[in-house]
């Protein structure tokens, strides 16, 4: 299946992250949302992205990497252009762009990465555009397997 997903991190405490070639980033803690899509397998890459060792490979794999990092859901949607709903999500007063380029250095968006601003209202921002919230403990195999 090809799609678009978003994930939900959590950042327990303040950390400093080389993000690749991108450079060395503080991230406060705090939620952050992640933009990404599965063009060859949108299963393969959130099991991938729900692995704790993976290679360092994309932007987010630095993020997901580091200590006191987590996923806490993620939301899925079969179709869709992961940069309009990046596009979408940058301009809106509910995110603040962290790290400017992360996740997008094949784009010409601002960033597939965002702080939430106001806990709570991202739920329905992905709801607007048609994302189905996993739970992660039930549904996974389950979903992918129609």
């Amino acid at each position: 299946m090809k799609g678009i997903y978003a994930l939900l991190i959590k950042v327990k405490r303040k950390v400093n992250i080389q993000i690749g070639k991108l450079g060395k980033f503080e991230f406060p803690k705090g939620w952050y949302l992640y933009i990404g899509s599965g063009k060859n397998g949108l299963e393969k890459r959130v099991k991938r992205h729900l692995r704790k060792k993976r290679n360092l490979f994309w932007h987010i794999d630095y993020l997901l990497s580091a200590p006191d990092t987590e996923i806490e859901k993620v939301w899925i949607k079969e179709g869709g252009k992961e940069c309009s709903l990046a596009k979408r999500i940058a301009q809106t007063d509910i995110f603040k762009i962290p790290v400017p380029g992360f996740g997008s250095s094949d784009c010409r968006c601002k960033s597939h990465l965002f702080l939430i601003c106001q806990k709570g209202k991202e739920i329905n921002l992905l709801r607007e555009n048609k994302l189905f919230l996993l739970d992660l403990n039930k549904e996974f195999d389950k979903f992918f397997k129609k």
